[in-house]
């Protein structure tokens, strides 16, 4: 009962179902998701732990990037029931569309200069929200992709 419990409330907010949205085709790291989002690293990291440890997303590394994506590993036997209903939704909510359009214009950009430290909103991506946005530490930005 808590696993799906678990997967629930991973799922239901909405922050997080545009997470698992925007990974539901490929892999992405925290500033690309960041950077469609327009959340500050530090939120968007904790999401993605709350969706990693419901067992609805897992984590590789490469390189100094840590990539996250749809799970598949099997640890929530709910999971897989969850993820379904979340790919059969939404799929033409305005939002959704909106980040995906967005998330198209932030592949455009290279993973390391979109990683690097410095404020996300010096990234030329039209239309970003600002919300979230300020400068960021060094050791902030290093946490998030460590």
């Amino acid at each position: 009962m808590r696993q799906l419990e678990a997967a629930l409330k991973a799922a239901g907010d909405r922050s997080r179902t545009r997470i698992l949205k925007l990974i539901e085709t490929r892999d992405l790291c925290v500033c690309q998701i960041q950077a469609v989002l327009g959340l500050a690293p530090s939120t968007v990291s904790k999401h993605l732990s709350v969706l990693r440890s419901s067992g609805l997303v897992e984590d590789r590394r490469e390189g100094r990037w840590i990539h996250y994506g749809i799970a598949s590993s099997g640890e929530n036997p709910y999971a897989d029931g969850v993820l379904a209903l979340v790919r059969g939704a939404l799929d033409r909510d305005p939002k959704i569309l909106e980040d995906r359009r967005r998330l198209q214009e932030v592949l455009r950009t290279p993973l390391a200069e979109l990683c690097a430290v410095m404020p996300v909103q010096s990234v030329s991506v039209p239309s970003a929200s600002r919300r979230g946005r300020g400068a960021r530490k060094a050791g902030r930005r290093d946490r998030a992709h460590a």
